[in-house]
C-alpha cells in the first residue's frame, strides 16, 4: 500500500469520511428498500411492559443528510431508480476495495488526483462491505419539499462569523483550540439527532424500569434517558449532548432534549431543542424520526427520518484517545510550520 502526499492528519480524516459517507458497500447484495408498516406490527415487550427496542443496531446509510441538487422537491426514488443506484454505485467502488491496484486516483474521492492515497479500508476495519446498510427510498434524510437544513438567521450568521474571527490564527495554538471531535471528547453522531458516523456506525439500546440507554460505538458515549417524568435540568446547566427526557406514546419512544452547550452538536446554537421518535416497525427495523429547532439559529425547524437496522454481534471499544495521533501530529506540524516561518523571516 502506498502512502503519498497527505498534508495533515486532518486531511486524511476528511478524505476517509468523504469516501465512507458517500458510497454504498462494495460487493454487497442489492438489498430491497426498507418497507415497514408500524400499524401492522406489534413489537415485543420488556418484562416491565415497555415496547422492546433492545439490541445492537446500525444507522449506517448511504442516504445523504441533505437532498442532492437537481432533485428539487423529489422526496423518494422509485424502486427501479434505487436498484439502479445501488448497482451503479456498487460497481463504481468495487475496484477501490482491492489490494494491488496502482495508488494513483484510487482514493475513492471524486476528482482525486494522482497524488491521492489508495487505502485498503478493510485492513483498518473500515470496509463498509462488511457492514449492513438500511436502504430506503428517501432522497435525503431531511424530510419535506426542500430536503435541506434551513438558512441561518442573520443573528446566527453574525454570531458565528464573530466566533470564527476570534478563533482565526489560533486554531492550532493547543489542544483546547481544536474541535471536540478531534480531541476525542464529543462526536455529533452520538446525537441528538443520531446521525451515522463514517464507520462504526452502530448503537446498542438497553432498557430497564424507568430508563432507556443508547450507547454509540463511535466515541463510546452512552445517553441515559429517564422515563419518570422528571423535569429538565436548570437552564443554567449546559451539556455537550444536552439533557434528555423520554416518555412513551403508544409504541413510540419520544425523547425530548434541551440544555445543549453551544459547542455541540451544532456550534453556535444557543437554544437547541431536539425531539426524537423511535418506533420499532419490524423485528429488525426501528424507524428513527427527529425534529431540530432553535429560533436563534435557523429560520425554521427541520426534520428527518431514517431506518435503524438490527445487526448481529456486539459493540467494540472505540479507543479514540489512546490512538489519537492525529491531534498530536497536527499540533506538531503547526510548531514546525511556525519554526520554518520564523527562520524564513529571520533571513
Amino acid at each position: 500500500m502506498s502512502y503519498r502526499h497527505f498534508t495533515s492528519a486532518a486531511a486524511l480524516a476528511a478524505a476517509i469520511l468523504l469516501v465512507l459517507t458517500a458510497r454504498p458497500a462494495a460487493g454487497q447484495a442489492l438489498a430491497p428498500a426498507v418497507k415497514a408498516d408500524a400499524k401492522a406490527y406489534t413489537p415485543p415487550r420488556t418484562p416491565d411492559g415497555q415496547p422492546d427496542l433492545q439490541g445492537v443496531w446500525t444507522n449506517s446509510t448511504v442516504t445523504p443528510l441533505e437532498r442532492p441538487k437537481g432533485l428539487g422537491a423529489k422526496e423518494f426514488y422509485t424502486e427501479a431508480e434505487l436498484k439502479d443506484i445501488q448497482k451503479r454505485e456498487r460497481e463504481r467502488y468495487d475496484l477501490d476495495e482491492k489490494e494491488g491496484l496502482p495508488p494513483a486516483n484510487h482514493s475513492g474521492v471524486e476528482g482525486a488526483g494522482p497524488d491521492e492515497v489508495h487505502y485498503d479500508f478493510a485492513q483498518f476495519g473500515l470496509d463498509r462491505s462488511q457492514a449492513k446498510i438500511a436502504w430506503n427510498l428517501r432522497t435525503s434524510i431531511i424530510t419535506g419539499p426542500e430536503g435541506v437544513i434551513p438558512p441561518r438567521t442573520p443573528e446566527a450568521r453574525q454570531r458565528n462569523a464573530a466566533r470564527a474571527a476570534a478563533a482565526k490564527g489560533h486554531e492550532f495554538d493547543g489542544p483546547e483550540n481544536r474541535p471536540l471531535g478531534a480531541r476525542c471528547l464529543a462526536r455529533t453522531n452520538v446525537g441528538p439527532p443520531m446521525l451515522q458516523a463514517g464507520y462504526n456506525s452502530n448503537l446498542q439500546i438497553a432498557q430497564g424500569p424507568g430508563y432507556v440507554t443508547i450507547e454509540a460505538e463511535m466515541i463510546h458515549d452512552t445517553r441515559v434517558i429517564p422515563l419518570d417524568g422528571r423535569p429538565h435540568l436548570a437552564k443554567s446547566v449546559h451539556q455537550w449532548y444536552g439533557d434528555s427526557r423520554g416518555h412513551w406514546e403508544g409504541n413510540t419512544l419520544v425523547i425530548d432534549t434541551t440544555n445543549f452547550s453551544d459547542q455541540s452538536p451544532f456550534p453556535g446554537a444557543q437554544n437547541l431543542h431536539v425531539t426524537e421518535r423511535l418506533t420499532r416497525v419490524a423485528d429488525d427495523t426501528i424507524l428513527y424520526q427527529f425534529t431540530v429547532e432553535d429560533p436563534g439559529m435557523w429560520t425554521k425547524p427541520w426534520s428527518g427520518e431514517l431506518p435503524i437496522t438490527k445487526i448481529s454481534g456486539q459493540l467494540y471499544e472505540y479507543a479514540c484517545n489512546e490512538a489519537n495521533y492525529g491531534l498530536e501530529n497536527t499540533l506538531r506540524g503547526a510548531r514546525v510550520a511556525e519554526a520554518e516561518a520564523a527562520q524564513k523571516a529571520a533571513k
